[in-house]
């Protein structure tokens, strides 16, 4: 039950927890081992103090360096397994959570992302785990295993004189309780921290992102003083949290320290009275410096323990979200896109409620309706992005609850109207569609969607790099690699949304020339805010307001006098006409 609640409070795996019990274990064996090596020094004395006043022998000097040569074989040895059992053993246990915690966030549903903010979530993956790391390196184990190898030594103290014993160990638990009743003080400041930090990273993030924008406008002093202020805060917070944090841990230390001038009085007391000798005192002075040396350390990983939680908490926050499973076998009988009653919420936000309706295989089915009606969400949800909240939806009478989300899109193409591409070559960006496809099977699907136009004046052709998401690339040529991609991977379902919205008239009917090869013969599912783009759909399923108004082919819903797509063909048409 104890590991399990450490397992959970500090975020580790199993195997993890297996590591800081073996690293507890021998941190036990090493605080045991250096507290011998006092009992060799007490002998040795104690032969000395004897030939000064009882004329008895010297001590045996070879039983001396023998034993003193042990104790230095057994502490090397033991210090060595320690080192491997912590550091060693930890260090690859941080490798396994990162790969696990990628792991993880590749099979959680695409709606997690959307509630997080990504440079929350970059800061989780790398800045948390780090310090998660040095927890689990240097503090678990070793403080775990200074309580047990204290707890020992204070039976035997006790066992031996009680009064010494109490006067050595009284601050210990004085000092441990003054710190973990700082606890909540010391996380709330790291809770403000952890969210200065994020919000460091938002700012500077936002302006990367935007600084052609930020400059257009002349708003450049603006930004940098709000991204300055916001390092100034992050400052404040942690000079305030390092000072607060020093005091209680300086304070416990001093507390603790006392029990050596404690130690003295009583002893000095007990020597005056008659009723110990002093080498006994001298034992347990002795024995003290070896058990308050572990605590010296400990004293502040407490507080960097209680700092981690935060950072445990938001990993753990992780492991605990739901992944998208189902089953790896999918065997639809055709490709029709089912949706049945289906209702789906972000958060407490109704987006859809009861829509129904059919794509039939072979035919483009469009989704049309005002901003936020819920069409993209539509589509997002015909490919498993995101888990519907009721109803279901089948893809050649499968549910596709039931279906593993990668198995699932291996029959899908998606383009989008924001393109998504990496800072690598235009052959390598295009065979993201098909893993494996050889290098003609890429240049056939460029070809294919009109690529080869304006890669032929690249300085490279096909290995020219593109730069950061295709910065080197226009609009319709990065949305002509998305299509490339779509067609390399052939997939049976095709999900366009708003592909061409953004593209000045050539290139949109580029985009549209390479879109008719991708789409024959199969289920199209289209989003489209231009009612023009889609009269040639087989089918129109009209949103507004998460529902279903109305469906039927372009001719007959512009046939209906009253027919929202009717209406808003007509409002297009008219904006079209208007000039300044």
């Amino acid at each position: 039950m104890f590991w399990k609640k450490v397992q959970k409070k500090y975020a580790l795996t199993d195997q993890g927890v297996q590591n800081i019990k073996q690293g507890t274990l021998w941190t036990v064996i090493v605080n045991l081992v250096v507290i011998t090596g006092m009992g060799i020094l007490y002998y040795m004395m104690s032969g000395f103090i004897d030939t000064l006043t009882q004329r008895a022998p010297l001590p045996n000097a070879f039983l001396f360096i023998g034993l003193t040569a042990v104790f230095l074989a057994l502490s090397y040895l033991t210090h060595l397994q320690q080192y491997k059992s912590t550091y060693g053993l930890v260090y690859g246990e941080v490798r396994s959570v990162r790969i696990g915690l990628a792991e993880r966030l590749r099979r959680l549903p695409l709606g997690y992302f959307g509630k997080r903010d990504l440079a929350d979530l970059t800061e989780t993956i790398m800045g948390d785990v780090n310090r998660l790391e040095h927890v689990w390196s240097h503090c678990l184990s070793y403080l775990y295993g200074s309580w047990i190898s204290t707890a020992v030594i204070a039976v035997c103290f006790f066992a031996y004189d009680w009064r010494l014993a109490l006067a050595c160990l009284w601050g210990v638990p004085v000092a441990f309780i003054l710190l973990f009743g700082s606890r909540k003080t010391q996380k709330k400041q790291s809770e403000d921290l952890k969210q200065a930090s994020v919000q460091v990273a938002d700012g500077i993030q936002e302006t990367l992102e935007n600084i052609r924008e930020i400059r257009a406008t002349n708003q450049e002093n603006r930004f940098l003083a709000g991204i300055n202020d916001k390092i100034d805060r992050k400052e404040r917070i942690m000079i305030k949290g390092e000072l607060t944090i020093g005091i209680f841990v300086n304070a416990a230390s001093v507390i603790m320290r006392l029990g050596v001038a404690t130690t003295i009085l009583t002893g000095t007391s007990l020597i005056l009275a008659g009723k110990i000798e002093f080498m006994t005192l001298f034992m347990f002075l002795l024995a003290i410096t070896r058990v308050y040396a572990p605590f010296d350390q400990a004293l502040a990983l407490i507080a960097e323990m209680f700092v981690s939680q935060v950072s445990a908490n938001r990993l753990q926050e992780i492991y605990d979200t739901p992944t998208a499973e189902g089953t790896e076998t999918f065997t639809p009988k055709g490709h029709d896109i089912e949706f049945n009653n289906v209702g789906f919420a972000y958060d407490d936000q109704q987006v859809l409620n009861g829509v129904s309706f059919t794509a039939k295989e072979g035919e483009v089915t469009a989704l049309v309706g005002p901003s936020g009606s819920g069409k993209s969400t539509c589509a997002r949800l015909a490919a498993r992005l995101w888990d519907i909240n009721k109803g279901s939806i089948k893809v050649g009478g499968v549910d596709i609850s039931t279906i593993d989300p990668e198995v699932l899109l291996t029959d899908y193409s998606m383009v989008f109207q924001d393109v998504v591409l990496f800072d690598d070559t235009v052959m390598e960006n295009i065979r993201l569609g098909k893993h494996g496809a050889t290098d003609e099977e890429v240049l056939e699907a460029a070809k294919a969607a009109n690529c080869d136009e304006f890669v032929e004046k690249l300085p490279q052709g096909y290995a020219t790099p593109i730069g950061e998401n295709g910065a080197k690339l226009s609009g319709g040529e990065r949305q002509r690699i998305s299509i490339a991609r779509a067609l390399l991977k052939d997939a049976p379902v095709v999900l366009l949304d708003e592909a061409t919205a953004s593209l000045d008239v050539e290139n949109e009917t580029k985009v549209q020339v390479a879109l008719s090869r991708l789409l024959a013969g199969k289920t199209v599912l289209v989003i489209a805010h231009r009612m023009r783009t889609v009269e040639a759909a087989d089918r129109i399923i009209v949103l507004s307001e998460g529902k279903v108004a109305e469906s039927g082919s372009p001719a007959e819903l512009m046939a209906k006098e009253d027919s929202m797509f009717r209406r808003m063909t007509k409002l297009q048409a008219a904006s079209a006409e208007w000039s300044i």
